[in-house]
């Protein structure tokens, strides 16, 4: 529908304005498109005001006078305000913007006032003009649509960096007084806590092994010490490549690679899933050797710092001695019975480390040591080279035996100190495991136990002796047999039922005058002297597992008890109880317990001498030099009624007291095949220095061939070796077996 003639027009800049027609008649000068906009903008000042809104008589300034600015209608609507007279901007109000083209009249001072409704200049007739006639819509009217109000566009404010530096600094700051206070709590309130979380990640403790003390002989030479040595492991886990790594130390340690390369297979700690990080490979290796493996720079292979166990006489004392663990630790004899004073306490340092690569101490760092304190050392009674040739004799006699299990001791009568304690078969102490059987390493003089036979015989005569029984003069008539209990003894040497003297019966080890002299003691009497002459009980020599043996008490005797007991059957001893019974015979008739520990030498070198030994009387010294004096005629008789049993024990140059015996092995409390052949003697007999008891077991029934020249041999270089002087032959006794 075209436009009606009486609506007003809007011309592009959207002002609406009347027809021309309607201007002339109203008197109004027709103007160029946009001119009054223009002219009007200029009066826009910063303040968004107009010249006229500063006061209601001010005038417009002549159209003459004003410049025709083409940009003040673009300021105007960029202002989005209203611009008066005065230059001044206001803002449009929210009325206004639905008034657009409606003509107000002024309110005071000069027409022609421009009013600005939504940033459009509106035109205000002057004062010489006149109004036109307002005009008539048909209809009611409707008022007009509102436009949306659109809210101005400010341009963006220019950034200030004065103000962004102040910021920046403050948070800075805030930001490191947060850190301080942080580490002054952490240093005085939580640090002790702290400390000790990580304590356990950045502290590493090496221990320091204790050198385990010697084991020296009477005169301080080592029979048995320690050496810094060094020990090879490896890490599984850093190995890689086992099998030449294996080939590379087979060589330096003497174990064939493939054992080295299974030692060093992955595998996992038992029961856990962890990996196994540590595995010897060798244990007291030589410096020198390990040096070499240093050198080598293998993955996963490491040297530490170890000790070794050496005994340099090799099987010397062995038996004795016993043998340590690979960790120093005692296992047998000597070092596995005084093992808490040979080892010692070990020490260990602690000190921090770093992480990684860096697995080093920490110059300055937490370091604390303690030192470790020596095992002290053990100072025994052993004469080592004594010892030396009484093993090498025991070893050469008994080769005449095979399969044969012996003993040999050798004591200081006034003391009862064990010079030399033998055993065969030995064994090397620096490989322990090369034996037939683990017996093999037994201390026989303390574990071998027999029944002693006819050296038991001594006990019985000296118990005689003793109490008056018998005298050193005593005769009477010996039958070859007698029966005790439905058993028949019988002598090796027939009597024929002639008169036989103390002496003879001895010489000729005779067991029906034997069980004679019992029947007149009595069972009770024997029992008692069995016991002070150490029988049935441990000597507590100081060597661990002795045996202690057996006595019949007198109420499991039977018949036959009374003719076995007496000639040394059905009774248990071990060779060192029958030594040390025999050592109180020449010591006057005072038993001295055996022993083998004459002192302590503590780590700082202070000596503390063992105990005293216990002694007892068992025999006065009358009658003990009486029976010394009877007992020589084992060694001496030898004439036309016989040969005494024990001349092969005769030691040439001194006179020898001592008895020949035949008994039974136990093993278990089972009685072994063959027979025990022994002999125990004292020397000089006139006033003995040492005594020496050889026991040789033999399933063939050798070893009475063998222990009377065993001894002779232990005794001859026993008294050359002390420098004893020899016997006076001149003082000898003569020894009248059957007496006329």
């Amino acid at each position: 529908m075209p436009p009606r003639s009486d609506e007003p027009r809007r011309d592009p800049t959207g002002s609406r304005r009347g027809s021309s027609r309607g201007a002339e008649s109203h008197g109004a000068e027709p103007r160029e498109p946009g001119v009054g906009g223009i002219s009007d903008a200029r009066a826009y000042t910063p303040r968004g005001r107009t010249i006229r809104e500063g006061g209601a008589e001010q005038r417009r300034t002549p159209r003459s006078s004003r410049s025709g600015d083409p940009f003040r209608p673009a300021l105007q609507v960029l202002d989005g305000g209203r611009v008066t007279r005065a230059g001044r901007r206001e803002p449009a109000a929210a009325g206004e913007s639905a008034r657009a083209g409606r003509r107000a009249p002024a309110t005071g001072g000069r027409a022609g006032v421009v009013r600005t409704v939504s940033a459009r200049p509106v035109r205000e007739p002057f004062d010489d003009e006149e109004d036109p006639p307002p005009r008539r819509r048909p209809g009611p009217r409707q008022p007009a649509a509102r436009r949306p109000v659109r809210k101005p566009r400010r341009p963006p404010r220019l950034g200030d960096p004065g103000r962004r530096l102040r910021l920046a600094t403050v948070l800075a700051l805030a930001m490191f007084a947060s850190i301080g206070v942080r580490l002054v709590y952490l240093q005085t309130a939580n640090a002790p806590a702290y400390a000790d979380g990580g304590l356990s990640k950045r502290v590493a403790t090496v221990e320091l092994p204790a050198p385990r003390g010697a084991i020296l002989d009477r005169d301080g030479q080592p029979l048995a010490h320690s050496v810094e040595a060094r020990y090879v492991f490896a890490d599984p886990t850093e190995v890689k490549d086992r099998d030449a790594t294996a080939r590379a130390l087979s060589p330096l340690l003497g174990v064939p690679a493939s054992k080295l390369a299974d030692r060093m297979k992955p595998s996992k700690l038992p029961g856990t899933e962890t990996d196994l990080q540590f595995v010897y490979l060798a244990r007291g290796v030589e410096i020198g050797t390990a040096k070499q493996i240093v050198a080598l720079d293998l993955a996963g292979i490491g040297v530490h710092r170890d000790e070794r166990r050496e005994v340099p006489g090799g099987a010397l004392a062995a038996n004795m001695l016993g043998f340590v663990s690979p960790d120093m630790n005692g296992l047998e004899g000597l070092e596995a019975k005084y093992d808490d004073l040979l080892r010692g306490v070990a020490g260990k340092r602690t000190y921090e480390v770093g992480q990684g690569d860096l697995a080093a101490p920490i110059p300055g760092g937490y370091s604390r040591t303690t030192k470790p304190q020596p095992g002290s050392s053990l100072r025994l009674t052993i004469d080592r080279d004594l010892q030396f040739m009484t093993q090498r004799i025991l070893a050469k006699q008994v080769a005449q035996a095979r399969g044969s299990v012996a003993a040999a001791v050798i004591m200081d009568v006034p003391t009862g100190e064990v010079l030399a304690q033998a055993s065969h078969p030995t064994y090397d102490v620096a490989d322990p495991t090369k034996v037939d059987s683990p017996a093999d390493r037994d201390d026989k003089a303390t574990s071998f136990v027999v029944d002693p036979g006819s050296i038991h015989k001594a006990i019985t005569y000296g118990a005689a002796l003793q109490e008056g029984v018998i005298t050193p003069d005593t005769t009477f008539p010996v039958a070859n047999t007698v029966v005790r209990g439905g058993v028949t003894f019988e002598d090796t040497h027939h009597a024929d039922g002639r008169v036989m003297s103390i002496p003879g019966m001895l010489a000729f080890s005779s067991n029906i005058g034997t069980i004679e002299i019992a029947d007149r003691l009595g069972k009770e009497r024997l029992i008692d002297y069995q016991k002070r002459f150490g029988l049935g009980e441990p000597t507590g020599e100081g060597l661990p597992g002795e045996a202690s043996g057996r006595l019949l008490p007198a109420d499991e005797w039977s018949g036959s008890a009374y003719g076995s007991v007496p000639i040394g059957h059905s009774v248990d001893a071990t060779p060192l109880q029958m030594a040390a019974a025999y050592n109180a015979i020449a010591n006057n008739g005072t038993y001295v317990q055996p022993h083998l520990i004459k002192e302590t030498i503590g780590p700082d070198g202070t000596r503390t001498p063992a105990a005293a030994p216990t002694t007892r009387p068992v025999l006065s010294p009358a009658t003990a030099a009486a029976l010394r004096r009877m007992l020589e005629a084992v060694t001496t008789v030898d004439g036309p009624d016989g040969r005494a049993t024990g001349l092969a024990a005769a030691v040439p140059g001194y006179r020898v007291a001592g008895k020949t015996g035949t008994g039974l092995r136990y093993d278990n409390g089972k009685q072994q095949p063959g027979e025990v052949g022994s002999f125990i003697g004292m020397a000089p007999a006139e006033k003995p220095r040492y005594v020496v008891a050889v026991f040789v077991w033999s399933p063939g029934g050798e070893g009475g061939a063998v222990a009377a020249p065993a001894f002779r041999e232990m005794m001859g270089f026993t008294l050359h070796h002390y420098r004893v002087p020899p016997s006076r032959t001149d003082t000898a006794p003569k020894f009248e077996v059957f007496p006329r």
